[in-house]
């Protein structure tokens, strides 16, 4: 039997890769992606029994009972959520705010999308004005009670055709009493509520009433999707945003927490090559069939980010800092009405997919630009496509009346844009940085980039292809908690009750260690702080990392800002915000107040699969020197003129000029 299995479902491909090395590209099923994960899971699976068996047989004995089956574990990155957001295809919600505040949600932030656009338009609410609704009652900013809740009119009075409810009451990140009476009212009524002090307890009404709307909304169709998945594994665990794995019915409960569940495991991947390949500091690429990822990676960590942006909206909940363009081997080029070539962000997607597929796909795509240019060589080979079409590939450019070296610097130069944003404008030199590349795509494309940026190295990981998959399959499992801090500048307890958090976070990790390893009874986090410690073999805390299986890490951080700011930079203690504000942001106010707005907690246990234990997947040796095409079975790396490629540490591919 398998022990774990990494799924990861792409635009085009969903990927499988299992504890025992082996790797499978399934094409993606987007009409219900369901079916490629369980398609693709029951292969492999049916392949490591048939397996076993054989082995068996060769040593003369008949195997036993649990050497074929389902795996032990499934860890999968779902698109589910982001694209049920993206496509507006969620339940039907209302909303529950404190009286006064039923359009928060509409009025937003004064902040425009696009200073000089005047034809941009914000992102519709995602609940109408006769939907929402408001309750009497209210707390002070310390959570203090005012006035009691009524659970009268709005409240006794259920919307028809409302199946969920968002509950956001004012200042129930400090105190959740109210929304606690408000959230049992309507789940005796038969509805699917989501409280935000149980999602997102964090100051910032707007924010706060976004994300527990778009939970709402979300439930519905990703629960269906999810349970569906159970019998896939004796456990199914769901990568979430923030980098780590939560059990299948917490996911189904907090569908908020995976909008950027698909690009987390191949970032954590991509993290541990770096790494290994001697390259701590690296910004990754994971270009697949419909859009491209990027991440900074410091010191061999992903860099987190309180807050993102999915479809147009603020989701505030932990995350990688991870920014998104549609820019995929799909993207679909084209001219505008002004004349000029633009590529993405719409994509051929998996079908009929881009012309060179044979699918019946006719409109030029990256990926048909890549073949015409002589990168992806015509007689190679793709899993469940077979031999790629150069024909229809330059028949599809032409009717376009574009060319494969403009699509190509087009495409760049929207993913030089990617890259600078998550280096320069974080503060970072991307001189000083290596490029971590992946994905079907990202190999292609890499040497390109590096080149206009200046990054002096690109790093090609083993099984790049399907490194989200591995990824996943190495990722931990992990909680992730918030408390608002009540008043910013006054730090006295802040770091005992983040030690509190941290306990916290801990305690909801054990029964993950008991599962894992039951002689695990005690565990107590160590000091706060961003460094890493870990519990040693016999289960207790002791803060100095003994790299045991069953090792809990925990990290903290504090989120601070100079009073008179709108905003936080997350730091590993309140003292060392100044230095992080210099580095950010090139200057520093040594003589102003210094605000603690809330506190943050992250507990994770190691996977008993790491990177470095599946089987080397060979084939890579000696030095490739460039213009030169090396074809993988997961994918094609093209090594540039001028740039030359040699196997480093980890196996991966080092290519420097």
């Amino acid at each position: 039997m398998i022990r774990r299995v990494g799924v990861d479902t792409g635009g085009t491909y969903t990927d499988i890769v299992s504890s025992d090395g082996s790797v499978m590209k399934v094409l993606s099923s987007p009409d219900d992606p369901a079916v490629a994960v369980l398609e693709g899971v029951a292969t492999v699976a049916a392949a490591a029994a048939a397996a076993a068996a054989a082995a068996a047989v060769a040593a003369g004995s008949e195997g036993s009972e649990g050497s074929g089956g389902r795996p032990s574990v499934v860890a999968h990155g779902t698109t589910v959520a982001t694209n049920a957001l993206l496509e507006r295809r969620g339940a039907r919600v209302a909303l529950y705010s404190t009286e006064g505040h039923a359009d928060i949600i509409e009025i937003a932030r004064q902040v425009r999308p696009s200073l000089y656009d005047p034809f941009l338009d914000r992102p519709e609410p995602l609940v109408p004005r006769d939907l929402r609704f408001e309750v009497p009652g209210r707390l002070d900013r310390e959570g203090h009670e005012i006035e009691p809740v009524v659970l009268t009119g709005a409240v006794s009075e259920m919307p028809a055709g409302v199946g969920a409810a968002a509950v956001v009451l004012l200042h129930a990140d400090r105190n959740s009493v109210h929304e606690a009476v408000v959230a049992a009212h309507l789940r005796a009524a038969g509805l699917d509520v989501t409280a935000s002090s149980d999602l997102s307890p964090e100051f910032r009404e707007y924010e706060r009433t976004v994300t527990t709307v778009a939970n709402a909304y979300l439930r519905p169709p990703c629960r269906r999707y999810l349970l569906r998945l159970a019998g896939a594994a004796d456990q199914v665990l769901v990568m979430t945003s923030a980098g780590g794995l939560i059990p299948l019915a917490e996911a189904a409960e907090r569908p908020v927490a995976l909008l950027l569940s698909g690009p987390a495991g191949g970032v954590l991947a991509a993290s541990a090559a770096a790494v290994a390949a001697g390259h701590p500091d690296a910004v990754t690429l994971d270009m697949g069939g419909t859009s491209t990822d990027v991440c900074l990676i410091r010191a061999g960590r992903a860099q987190p980010a309180a807050e993102r942006q999915v479809a147009g909206l603020p989701i505030r909940m932990p995350s990688l800092d991870v920014h998104t363009i549609g820019a995929g081997g799909g993207s679909i080029a084209r001219m505008d009405p002004g004349g000029a070539l633009v590529v993405g962000p719409e994509s051929a997607g998996a079908n009929p997919g881009p012309a060179c597929y044979g699918r019946g796909g006719m409109r030029p795509t990256v990926t048909d630009a890549n073949v015409v240019a002589g990168r992806l060589p015509e007689g190679v080979e793709l899993a469940g496509l077979g031999r790629l079409d150069a024909d229809a590939a330059r028949r599809a450019l032409g009717k376009g009346e574009v060319s494969a070296a403009g699509v190509l610097d087009v495409v760049n130069a929207n993913m030089v844009r990617a890259v600078r944003r998550v280096s320069v404008e974080r503060g970072i030199d991307p001189r000083g940085l290596a490029l971590v590349a992946f994905g079907g795509a990202g190999p292609l494309h890499a040497c390109a980039l590096a080149d206009a940026l200046g990054m002096p190295a690109v790093v090609v990981p083993p099984r790049a292809g399907v490194l989200s998959a591995a990824g996943l399959l190495a990722a931990p499992r992990q909680v992730d908690l918030v408390k608002s801090w009540g008043d910013p500048r006054d730090h006295s307890g802040a770091v005992a009750a983040m030690a509190e958090l941290a306990e916290a976070a801990v305690a909801q990790l054990r029964p993950a260690v008991a599962q894992l390893r039951p002689a695990v009874a005690d565990l107590r986090p160590a000091d706060p702080g961003r460094s890493t410690n870990r519990c040693g073999d016999d289960g207790l805390y002791s803060g100095q990392g003994s790299g045991a299986e069953a090792g809990v890490e925990v990290e903290t951080l504090f989120d601070c800002r100079y009073a008179g700011q709108g905003h936080e930079l997350s730091v590993a203690s309140i003292e060392g915000f100044g230095a992080e504000h210099q580095r950010r942001n090139g200057f520093a106010r040594p003589d102003a107040p210094v605000e603690v707005v809330a506190l943050r907690a992250s507990a994770r246990l190691p996977s008993p699969v790491q990177l470095a234990d599946l089987p080397d997947p060979g084939g890579r040796s000696g030095v490739v020197v460039g213009p030169a095409v090396i074809a993988e079975a997961d994918c094609t790396i093209w090594v540039a003129d001028g740039w030359k490629a040699s196997v480093g540490g980890g196996g991966a591919w080092v290519l420097t000029r």
